[in-house]
């Protein structure tokens, strides 16, 4: 991710010690650091990393009133008049410094443990690429989940009809027709069925992706932390305490505007009264996004300062799978060991200077990505075969829908004539 994009600025002040005043200017916010920008003589007049804050507060004293301070290696940086408020400023500056540490403290643990090498880099990439698969895999199985109950729902629609048939044929039957008596037992036989359906239980949908937020609603300036969580039938958005705020449903949902890679909007329209949006901020919305362009695609839209976020992970949904088992293949063949038997001797001549020029990768490194591989091409496979099912049931879903739009009007046409 590109450390110069600006996820947000805002008019302030700042108290410059050097020269005992307070310079107007622009504090803005990237995905490593903080910076403040002059407004008169456009000079940077601060430029730290994240990982270098200790402390942030919300201060005030005799001369200065509702101030921001930044504890940065022993210097602190005082900021006031900030716009739209104070409190807005500070949970964002806090969310995305508390991000910054976990990932820090994180990656430094990784880095304790294990060996520095090419192969653990190559290894967090495929991690994460297997979460990114294993989302999507979660939101094709809900989505076939609920072609399934389409196609049970249109069942019991042609049963219906087919009663209603019978119905009708005994209706326009003359008075003398012998098998009056059977034709009407049809509609008690069916409700046994209608009761078990009913008695099966709902199944409970789990948990796609949840990420810590900023939460800024369409009525309200005030940005509050809170949380999003993704699931396969909608979004949820909670507070701190995880009471939930809003729940938008997967159909409720009209638009939703990526603005940068770390901020989204989420719409849904209304007539005759204001629409509910949500504005979420977020340093693990990168994680975030790609997991929603596939359960909204039809629905995303990539703003100006998100063009490049969006268009470097679009890819044909239809070719998803294949993709990933090339990748895979691709990765496989590239950390071959020499003296393996696999693949051919002019493939590991040239698989043997490409690692002359980088850092080699274990015997251990090997192993562990030739695991996390399989199991890539196992959830590759998976998530193509249940793509093509679901071809196959939007093409039955349509033909049923077909059928019943045609039984209806015969019906229709059959009720005319007898009232």
């Amino acid at each position: 991710m590109n450390e110069d994009i600006r996820i947000h600025s805002w008019p302030c002040s700042y108290y410059l010690d050097t020269g005992k005043q307070w310079i107007s200017g622009r504090l803005s916010l990237t995905p490593v650091g903080i910076k403040f920008t002059a407004d008169k003589t456009g000079e940077l007049l601060v430029d730290f990393h994240l990982s270098g804050i200790s402390e942030i507060k919300k201060e005030s004293s005799n001369l200065i009133f509702s101030s921001l301070t930044i504890l940065e290696k022993n210097t602190k940086h005082w900021f006031s008049s900030l716009q739209p408020n104070r409190n807005v400023v500070f949970n964002i500056l806090e969310h995305f410094w508390r991000e910054q540490l976990l990932e820090s403290r994180g990656a430094g643990a990784e880095g304790a443990a294990a060996r520095p090498g090419k192969g653990k880099e190559l290894t967090g990439m495929l991690a994460g690429s297997q979460k990114r698969l294993e989302d999507t895999a979660k939101v094709l199985h809900y989505q076939g989940e609920q072609f399934d109950n389409i196609m049970k729902g249109l069942n019991k629609i042609e049963g219906d009809m087919d009663v209603a048939d019978r119905l009708l044929t005994e209706l326009e039957s003359p008075s003398w027709w012998p098998f009056s008596s059977k034709l009407w037992k049809t509609p008690l036989e069916s409700k046994p069925k209608e009761a078990a359906a009913a008695s099966e239980p709902k199944n409970q949908e789990g948990i796609i992706l949840r990420i810590p937020v900023i939460i800024t609603h369409r009525t309200d300036s005030s940005a509050k932390p809170g949380k999003l969580t993704l699931f396969a039938s909608g979004l949820e958005i909670s507070d701190c305490n995880s009471q939930v705020i809003h729940r938008f449903e997967s159909r409720d949902v009209d638009d939703i505007r990526v603005h940068t890679p770390y901020e989204i909007s989420v719409r849904q329209r209304f007539i005759g009264k204001p629409d509910t949006s949500y504005r979420l901020l977020s340093a693990k919305m990168p994680e975030l996004i790609p997991v929603l362009e596939m359960q909204f695609s039809k629905k995303m839209q990539f703003l100006e300062d998100a063009l490049g976020f969006g268009g470097a992970r679009k890819s044909p949904q239809v070719d998803l799978g294949t993709s990933i088992w090339q990748a895979a293949t691709g990765l496989l063949g590239g950390v071959v060991q020499p003296g393996s038997p696999a693949g051919s001797r002019e493939g590991m001549d040239n698989e043997q200077v490409q690692l002359q020029q980088h850092e080699k990768v274990s015997q251990e490194e090997a192993k562990e990505l030739r695991q996390i591989l399989k199991k890539l091409k196992g959830l590759a496979l998976e998530t193509e075969a249940e793509l093509e099912r679901q071809d196959e049931a939007l093409d039955s879903i349509s033909s049923s829908v077909d059928r019943a739009t045609l039984t209806i009007d015969k019906q229709n046409r059959r009720m005319k004539r007898l009232t």
